[in-house]
């Protein structure tokens, strides 16, 4: 996020930023507070060890591998539960046809039948180096969630990180759905989501990501 960006989120002054960042300014409980918010994380996430690369992801190289390739699914008609895995990165406009794309295999199926296991463990940019969604993508996925998601009666989601648990947690807040969505980032964790769904496994999503 720029420092414009994260300056606007947060209401505090760019300047003000910028010498956080470079260790300059010392700074209150109260602004830890609004730039954890701005972030869309917790203050206690502010103070963890996870660090991302400084480079940023989302540049043209990105998306040379197709979109077919970089979003699968399967549906377990007996099971009723619809998987899908996103490999690589995706542009807000690959998260308006993958929405449309599994609202029309939730249509198939009575509000609240279904249950989603979603597959975030791939999230990476060209080079290897995981990501979450940008902030653009981020906002198409809250439309997302009250769509197909929505037709969910449970939601969980395999993450890369505990960032994206935090982000992907904002994203279920502001789409309403947060009661019933569960995002994991721990040891285990698809053997987990299999005992939340209540499987034995998936064909699509195994334990052993690929």
């Amino acid at each position: 996020m720029s420092q414009e960006i994260l300056a606007y989120r947060s209401g505090l002054d760019r300047t003000y930023i910028s010498g956080v960042e470079r260790g300059e300014r010392n700074i209150s409980i109260v602004n830890i507070e609004k730039i954890a918010a701005a972030l869309h994380v917790s203050v206690e996430y502010m103070f963890s060890a996870e660090r991302f690369k400084d480079t940023p992801a989302y540049q043209q190289k990105d998306f040379i591998v197709p979109f077919g390739e970089r979003f699968k699914y399967h549906i377990d008609n007996e099971k009723k539960v619809l998987a899908f895995q996103v490999h690589g990165l995706l542009t807000a406009q690959n998260v308006e046809h993958m929405s449309k794309t599994l609202l029309g295999i939730c249509n198939a199926f009575g509000k609240g039948e279904l249950n989603a296991l979603v597959d975030h463990r791939e999230m990476a940019d060209s080079s290897g180096e995981i990501a979450v969604y940008s902030p653009e993508v981020a906002e198409r996925a809250v439309a997302f969630q009250e769509q197909p998601i929505n037709y969910s009666k449970k939601v969980v989601a395999l993450c890369n990180s505990e960032f994206m648990v935090q982000q992907l947690n904002h994203v279920a807040q502001t789409s309403g759905i947060i009661e019933k969505a569960t995002h994991l980032f721990e040891n285990d964790m698809v053997e987990r989501a299999y005992s939340l769904l209540d499987i034995n496994g998936n064909d699509l999503i195994k334990a052993d990501a690929k």
